[in-house]
């Protein structure tokens, strides 16, 4: 069940994205349509309830609860960041907005904005490692919780990973390839 609920869930994001964005351009409702957005985190409550009612009726704590966990940081760390990209697609192909801008390519300032992709992904990871530590607490010292400790070091790993590309952009900067300084008039 807690499988199908995260799929639902996924689900009902886009719909609620797509609602929202219909309603906020092409129905020009922009309130109504900021409304919609505001749903989205009750989709994230719905699957935290649903998970802490399964381990409290004696669920055995599995990977499928430690999926919820994750998909649940996930959300919170990126769920914004990705509105914000689909909205400004969505601005510029039906309502006349600029066109999305692109992340720098080059030098320092690649190095920021890779710094700031890995703080959304900490983020996301370490709301994932408080919620499986909350179930590891919640189930007690005599319930089976491997599954649950491997999803936090999986979520070490990433964070691991984010940090390592991070810093591989920070010592050795992207040059461009056509000899520009970022910045500087072309």
């Amino acid at each position: 069940m807690i499988v199908t609920l995260i799929v639902a869930c996924e689900i009902a994001f886009w719909v609620l994205l797509a609602a929202g964005l219909a309603l906020r351009y092409l129905a020009k409702m922009p309130g109504v349509g900021a409304a919609v957005l505001l749903c989205e985190p009750l989709l994230e409550v719905v699957l935290l309830v649903v998970t802490a009612v399964d381990l409290k009726n004696g669920g055995d704590p599995d990977w499928k609860h430690g999926l919820a966990a994750v998909y649940i940081g996930f959300t919170v760390g990126l769920g914004h960041s990705t509105i914000r990209w689909v909205d400004a697609r969505v601005a510029h192909r039906f309502a006349g907005g600029p066109p999305p801008v692109k992340p720098p390519k080059y030098g320092m300032a690649r190095a920021a904005h890779e710094w700031r992709v890995a703080g959304r992904w900490t983020v996301a990871a370490v709301t994932a490692l408080a919620l499986l530590q909350g179930a590891v607490w919640y189930v007690g010292g005599d319930g089976d919780v491997v599954s649950l400790r491997s999803w936090q070091r999986t979520m070490l790993f990433v964070i691991g990973i984010n940090l390592v590309i991070a810093g591989s952009y920070t010592v050795f900067p992207k040059r461009d390839p056509r000899g520009r300084v970022p910045g500087a008039p072309g």
